[in-house]
């Protein structure tokens, strides 16, 4: 079936969210997020898009871009090209990290630009983190950062000072604006299960059991079943596919 083309912006400006392919982490640690922003911001003087908001989390990115001479297409495919050769040289792995395509809604107003900004940004608060982890938030209190913040903080009034206090309450209230959904229920009990994982299967990440051998892996993964991991959280966090697990 072919792909439905994606709505077109008025503005240039979209909301991102890629994530990894079968649900699966595309962070393991701080230096691979440092590593995904190192590639953000040298594409972003590449291809001259501005960055208006992001978010990094577990298994999957949010960004809020202005397209320029490339298309977002275009954008997500040289930073995503350039990261997962960065991250499989890392992990001594092949294959492909991201899901295929990722999934992008037009902002086409300031009113929804703020909410969309605001949502992304919100976005570890659900995690139970701060909306300053891995986020730009940070780059517009400070000053200074990958972000490019002046556009956003124009839409608010007033003078400099005025203006941060403004996007600080505002990026703090409870969004009402309904924007793109992510199934990321982060539960607690995530870390224990990476744990689980390494210690099972005899690894250091949980991605290395797919590099395991076949009878070996699947006695690993009926024993992470046995000891109540579902499958879907098998699958998200070692990157094997639902069926294989399922036949394990």
């Amino acid at each position: 079936m072919p792909r439905s083309a994606r709505n077109q912006s008025e503005t240039g400006v979209y909301h991102i969210i890629i994530r990894g392919i079968n649900r699966q982490d595309i962070f393991q640690d701080d230096e691979d997020k440092s590593a995904y922003l190192d590639r953000l911001s040298r594409y972003k003087k590449e291809c001259l898009f501005e960055l208006y908001a992001y978010c990094l989390m577990r298994n999957h990115v949010h960004l809020l871009v202005r397209e320029a001479e490339e298309s977002i297409s275009v954008i997500m495919r040289k930073i995503g090209t350039s990261y997962v050769y960065w991250y499989n040289n890392k992990y001594d792995r092949v294959g492909h990290l991201f899901q295929d395509r990722f999934k992008s809604e037009s902002i086409n107003d300031d009113n929804y630009l703020l909410a969309a900004a605001r949502y992304i940004h919100q976005n570890p608060v659900k995690v139970g983190s701060s909306i300053g982890d891995w986020t730009s938030y940070p780059d517009y209190i400070n000053g200074h950062g990958i972000t490019d913040t002046e556009f956003v903080m124009g839409i608010f009034g007033g003078g400099i000072k005025e203006r941060r206090e403004e996007f600080v309450t505002f990026m703090n209230e409870v969004n009402t604006t309904k924007s793109m959904e992510y199934d990321d229920q982060h539960r607690m009990t995530d870390e224990e299960a990476k744990e689980l994982i390494t210690k099972i299967g005899n690894v250091q990440y949980c991605q290395e059991i797919q590099l395991l051998e076949k009878t070996g892996r699947n006695q690993v993964l009926k024993k992470l079943k046995d000891e109540g991991l579902s499958i879907r959280r098998l699958e998200r966090l070692t990157g094997i596919n639902r069926g294989i697990i399922q036949k394990a």
